[in-house]
């Protein structure tokens, strides 16, 4: 996958490596490497319109609200995922969260969360006919077996993880 920083990063406590992650990881660019054009939010496999790809508000303002989902009428809170992928002709909705560590630290304890997270999600997409599937792209921290239960348990609640990269096969391209 080529290499090309985008201009979002994580929280304001983001070290400089994982801010890297997040940028050498985006969605937009993938895609545009494997040959589909992404025109603003909009992505095209040629001139047919196959999805969307958006960002934190965006998945709201370009998603959400043009099929008149008001986030507050399902979730008490306005969850913004790193990237999504909204793919329009299988109707699933991929949020991807990505996690980049070199020591242990918080997030550790928020990988779990992805459940409850997809669910929310969910309360959101089902509505309006469309599907959820929660994934996390990890660095090769997430490697060590100390991360062997965690990654059981986000399996066992059907939400996935990959390493390193977006994989675009599994978005349903």
């Amino acid at each position: 996958m080529a290499r090309q920083a985008n201009t979002h990063g994580g929280g304001a406590r983001t070290n400089a490596n994982g801010l890297h992650f997040e940028q050498t990881t985006a969605l937009d660019t993938a895609l545009t490497f494997a040959g589909y054009r992404v025109s603003g939010h909009t992505v095209y496999d040629g001139t047919v319109k196959i999805g969307l790809s958006v960002q934190k508000y965006d998945f709201y303002r370009y998603f959400l609200e043009p099929n008149h989902i008001d986030y507050t009428d399902y979730n008490s809170k306005k969850w913004l995922p790193d990237e999504c992928f909204v793919n329009l002709q299988t109707h699933n909705v991929y949020i991807i969260e990505k996690k980049f560590q070199n020591s242990s630290g918080s997030v550790d304890e928020k990988l779990p969360n992805c459940d409850f997270k997809k669910k929310e999600y969910e309360k959101l997409c089902h509505p309006i006919g469309f599907d959820v599937e929660y994934l996390y792209v990890f660095n090769d921290w997430f490697k060590h077996g100390v991360y062997r239960d965690t990654l059981e348990y986000i399996e066992d609640v059907d939400c996935n993880y990959f390493y390193n990269e977006i994989p675009l096969n599994f978005l349903g391209l």
